[in-house]
């Protein structure tokens, strides 16, 4: 955004936005957290995704739209949830013919984690290029969403998977979300969000939202293969869970592929 931050326009809009009784946690986390019934908690989020900001034109549309599907189901992960439904924006240029193997894409995805895909809209694009947003519903236990909000004093950090060369690596198409991971997670860790705008400021927002001081063991950050740790720590695009909890608890943790490595 030209002439604007991001935090600027947030703080901006925000404001102006009203709830209701019906919201448990409205804008500032992975998801928005609605009541639903006894039982479950309903999680919202919304993520976009813009041909030559988050992937290259070369980028072939199917995994493009794998991609869209995946960063929501990240944010469900990051709130120890499951995905239930979605819904889909497409904008386009004159070339629309990458809209349907972008969809398969989404499709793959989405039938993958057992989420359906149950509406949307079209609209054409008066300039070159794709612009595509995907909205997710999913549902977590009654009061069991993990918010960035409930680290405490004396928590240990840890995070799953490696970090860094998301780019390059072609991780940042590739990526598994971590939803295994993140239902494991639930009743054990205090707070996590998913890493997508580099491990650094993500830290930073964590520890913002929950009022501490976060201190990094920078040496422990588990690398991915070809990534430098000044680059890897603000890079983005890792799509991993960070989380803060009590000492240890992740080698009791089951149900999850990914081990967590404490920082």
């Amino acid at each position: 955004m030209s002439g604007v931050s991001e935090l600027a326009l947030l703080g901006a809009i925000l404001p102006l936005l009203p709830g209701n009784d019906q919201v448990i946690v409205g804008p500032g986390d992975d998801c928005a957290v609605l009541k639903w019934n006894d039982a479950y908690d309903l999680l919202v989020t919304v993520d976009q995704l813009i041909e030559g900001v988050h992937y290259t034109p070369e980028t072939p549309p199917e995994e493009a739209g794998a991609k869209l599907m995946k960063r929501n189901l990240s944010d469900i992960a990051a709130m120890g949830g499951e995905p239930l439904w979605a819904v889909v924006t497409l904008a386009a240029d004159s070339d629309a013919g990458r809209l349907v193997p972008f969809m398969t894409g989404v499709a793959r995805e989405a039938a993958r984690y057992g989420t359906a895909v149950c509406g949307g809209d079209i609209s054409a694009l008066p300039v070159q290029g794709v612009v595509t947003t995907l909205t997710l519903a999913g549902r977590v236990p009654h009061g069991g969403a993990i918010l960035r909000s409930g680290a405490r004093p004396g928590d240990v950090l840890y995070v799953t998977g490696e970090i860094g060369n998301s780019i390059s690596s072609g991780h940042h198409l590739s990526f598994t979300p971590r939803l295994a991971e993140g239902r494991a997670l639930g009743g054990k860790a205090h707070a996590m969000l998913d890493i997508s705008d580099g491990l650094l400021l993500d830290a930073r927002r964590l520890a913002q939202a929950s009022r501490v001081d976060l201190e990094i063991n920078v040496p422990a950050v588990p690398l991915r293969a070809g990534a430098k740790l000044p680059d890897a720590l603000s890079d983005g695009e890792d799509y991993e869970l960070f989380s803060a909890a009590r000492r240890g608890f992740p080698a009791r943790s089951s149900g999850a592929s990914c081990p967590a490595t404490a920082r």
